[in-house]
């Protein structure tokens, strides 16, 4: 039987090349090995999916091979997720509902945000892409969400951001507001108040933690 690093390694692997049969097995066989849901999410998953985003800053892997990693991510998740709800060690999960604002219908950067979120332990609540203000309330307030997430990935959708910090607050809601978005930028999300930016989804995770004090 293979070790515990050897199967961590084996999940790492099977979420960077997008291996969406390999990853769930890998997990299946990770928690049969001992290992506790967390660690093979922290260990295997996340550098897996770390080391794709770094390609593709890099310029080797492009949406395709993003996506893949992403969606094996997933189905691995699939089988950790009961594991972790299960385990004792598993700290109460921020709530985090995410979207990409009303007007704009790109969903990759957005899901990708998600999927590591909820890999490093916040209950996400993903609403989609053309997501209308009022549905982000909704489901903000129905979860008592600790965060709130918009995507923005075209300049004429950038002002529903703003929009949404407007919002958020007349309805008192609690929820600290992170926005991004290949537009989007830091000054940007000081101009319209958000309580924070990041340009990618590792950055996005460390921003999170740091929100509901967790730490980077």
């Amino acid at each position: 039987m293979a070790n515990g690093n050897e199967l961590l390694l084996e999940l790492g692997r099977a979420v960077l090349e997008g291996d969406e049969e390999r990853a769930p097995n890998a997990a299946r066989r990770a928690l049969e090995a001992g290992l506790s849901p967390l660690e093979a999410i922290d260990g295997g998953l996340v550098p897996g999916l770390q080391k794709a985003g770094q390609l593709w800053d890099e310029g080797e892997y492009f949406l395709p091979e993003l996506v893949a990693s992403a969606q094996a991510m997933k189905a691995a998740m699939a089988v950790l997720r009961p594991a972790l709800g299960e385990s004792k060690s598993a700290k109460t999960a921020a709530r985090v509902v995410i979207g990409t604002v009303e007007g704009d219908i790109h969903d990759i950067g957005k899901t990708l945000v998600a999927t590591l979120l909820s890999a490093n332990g916040f209950e996400v609540f993903d609403e989609g892409a053309d997501v209308p203000l009022s549905r982000f309330i909704q489901k903000s307030k129905e979860v008592d969400a600790d965060l709130l997430c918009a995507s923005a990935l075209l300049t004429t959708t950038m002002s529903r951001q703003r929009d949404l910090v407007l919002a958020a607050h007349e309805a008192g809601l609690r929820a600290k507001i992170c926005v991004g978005g290949a537009p989007v930028t830091k000054a940007w999300a000081e101009a319209i108040g958000a309580d924070g930016f990041a340009d990618n989804a590792v950055a996005a995770v460390a921003l999170a933690r740091s929100l509901v004090g967790h730490g980077a």
